[in-house]
């Protein structure tokens, strides 16, 4: 099927400004980021340029630097290598005696392990670099990706939920509010970029880009040396964003209201309590996992919504707000039985998930009508920070709860017929489901599901599994999923070769949750006893990890449940986590590796 001659067609029939508005995989005002792959890893050092500066990055001096010395713009950017990099680097002061191939190649090797990381997380150093790794704040002086555009609205959202701000912008914290996290107000003022900015200063005023210094008495470890190094040499942080797209950071927020409170504060608590007492190659790992599970948490309970909002016209209020049920594999694929068992909850997951690109369509529609309606305009519904009250509103239309709906419903099922009749000779089974309104009533439905099919249904799902595979991380060190590839049988009676995907808790997720979890709540900070079965509930509850219970309408037997827990329990042990003097459930205790030092801190509103 041509997407292009099917989109020629939507536009003779809806307009060029009606087609471009929904001819989209992504809906802002129900999940900010973009429905496509982005890197975990390369979201952070975006979001420490959007907290100093309270704009969104553009262009900055590591092409002109780094990059080759001629040809096309592509060109150049194929040369901006690992040896490269380390080419220029060692032609400073500040690389005395890397000036033989030999000590180059270490050099290289130094910065791949610690600071860039090539495309396609290719190992070697004469392939192109394409992100930036958060060993130290001056990360946020590299242009790396080269569009901020290509993470998706990742930092942007990331911003917006830990800024907590009112209005349709992020701005500048304003002088004597109290946050963690601050935006525009200094180095010392956010508590996640004052931990990952050791040794420096600002000399210049806020707005300053190249006035960050580095105190060259500090003592910072090798990673952040390098990092801070590498910034240096480019010489101030990159230009705000002067595109189409704008420089401001819009405060757009997910209707998954509950999952982004708990992502904001977990985040805030393990920073603010743990950053300044771990490894630094710790503290990223872990930060990343955060950032993995919060961004996960928030994907699944915004398609849950969505789909209730579906069946009735209203998304459920906060406090009614759970998070979405997967088993999880404690033994990592070591157990076939709980391994088959997770995928097989995944599955559960990713089958209800090829809805939800028509949910979110019908939401376009519906938006698009309503934002041209003279009668709604009127109402003024703020849709930012939070778009709650905006898509209730369409679920009132779609439900025929509003007089404006009569009309608006008429006019998609005019526009459904009329779109029918282009495509009869050349999309036969496109036209059949605007017509079939026998099977389906709402005309918002039949189109929703015919925009779908002709914008390529298996390429909207393989987008959205690319976003889903990124919150994940799937496979990766720290990450919470595994895939692997399966052979089943189809129902022609040959065999298929699919991707099996199941959740998991790796190492480094599993250290990030036990250290989160035994801060004691309230204001007096610390650590706290944490009994494994209260960390067990805990999982359950915050966000939807099932270890030793069955997610909803999912046939688990006690014996899987039990070896599941089993499992969990031997690799705390292992890693240190959990101790017990017997085999007394109320007897085991989640304990830290690392020893947070210091004063509790208070929890701000």
């Amino acid at each position: 099927m041509s997407s292009t001659s099917a989109r020629t067609i939507v536009e003779e029939i809806l307009g060029r400004g009606h087609t471009r508005a929904i001819w989209t995989a992504n809906y802002q005002k129900v999940l900010p980021v973009s429905v496509h792959y982005f890197d975990v890893s390369a979201v952070l050092p975006a979001v420490f340029y959007m907290f100093r500066f309270g704009h969104r990055r553009g262009r900055g001096r590591f092409l002109d630097v780094f990059g080759g010395e001629s040809g096309s713009y592509r060109e150049r950017r194929r040369q901006a290598t690992i040896d490269r990099v380390a080419e220029v680097l060692s032609e400073t002061d500040s690389f005395e005696g890397f000036s033989t191939e030999t000590t180059r190649a270490i050099l290289g090797d130094l910065l791949l392990c610690f600071c860039l990381e090539n495309r396609n997380r290719e190992l070697g150093r004469k392939e192109q670099v394409q992100r930036v790794a958060p060993a130290h704040y001056m990360a946020s002086w590299v242009d790396l990706p080269e569009s901020v555009a290509h993470l998706r609205y990742v930092p942007e959202t990331m911003v917006a939920v830990l800024a907590a701000q009112k209005g349709p912008h992020v701005a500048q914290t304003p002088d004597g509010t109290r946050t963690w996290f601050a935006v525009a107000r200094g180095l010392e003022t956010n508590v996640l970029l004052k931990v990952f900015a050791k040794g420096m200063r600002m000399e210049g005023g806020l707005g300053d880009r190249a006035g960050d210094r580095f105190d060259e008495r500090a003592e910072v470890g090798l990673d952040q040396l390098l990092m801070i190094r590498l910034a240096q040499k480019l010489g101030a942080a990159p230009d705000k964003l002067r595109d189409s797209e704008g420089e401001k950071i819009p405060n757009q927020r997910p209707i998954a209201t509950r999952a982004a409170r708990v992502f904001s504060e977990d985040i805030q608590r393990f920073v603010r309590d743990y950053a300044e007492h771990l490894p630094r190659h710790a503290l990223v790992e872990m930060l990343e996992s955060c950032v993995a599970l919060g961004l996960t948490t928030i994907l699944l309970s915004v398609m849950d919504l969505a789909f209730a909002w579906a069946e009735s016209g209203e998304i459920p209020p906060k406090n009614d707000q759970r998070p979405v049920e997967v088993f999880v594999d404690c033994s990592k694929g070591m157990d076939r039985g709980l391994r088959y068992l997770a995928e097989q909850s995944m599955e559960d997951v990713l089958r209800r998930m090829e809805r939800f690109p028509v949910v979110l369509m019908a939401l376009r529609l519906l938006d698009y009508a309503a934002s041209h309606d003279r009668r709604l305009r009127r109402l003024s519904i703020e849709t930012r920070p939070d778009a709650t009250p905006w898509i209730n509103l369409l679920g009132d239309l779609l439900f025929e709860r509003r007089d404006e709906a009569r009309a608006i419903l008429y006019d998609l099922d005019r526009r459904g017929q009329e779109l029918a009749d282009a495509l009869e000779e050349e999309y036969a089974d496109v036209a059949a489901i605007l017509t079939n309104d026998a099977a389906v009533e709402s005309p918002v439905w039949r189109l929703a599901e015919a925009l779908t099919v002709l914008q390529g249904r298996v390429n909207v799902q393989q987008n959205l599994m690319k976003l889903f595979d990124s919150c994940l991380m799937v496979s990766r060190p720290n990450g919470l999923a595994a895939k692997r590839k399966v052979s089943r049988t189809v129902r022609a009676g040959g065999r298929k070769t699919t991707d099996a995907l199941s959740f998991v808790l790796t190492d480094s997720v599993l250290d990030y949750l036990v250290h989160l979890h035994i801060l004691r709540p309230g204001r007096r900070g610390g650590a706290r006893p944490l009994a494994f079965r209260e960390f067990l509930d805990i999982l359950h509850e915050r966000y939807g990890l099932c270890v030793d219970r069955a997610p909803p309408g999912m046939a688990v037997s006690n014996e899987d449940l039990q070896r599941n827990k089993v499992n969990l329990e031997r690799r705390l042990r292992d890693l240190g986590l959990l101790i017990g003097v017997n085999d007394a459930e109320a007897m085991k205790r989640l304990v830290p590796r690392f020893e947070r030092v210091g004063e509790g801190t208070d929890d701000l509103d």
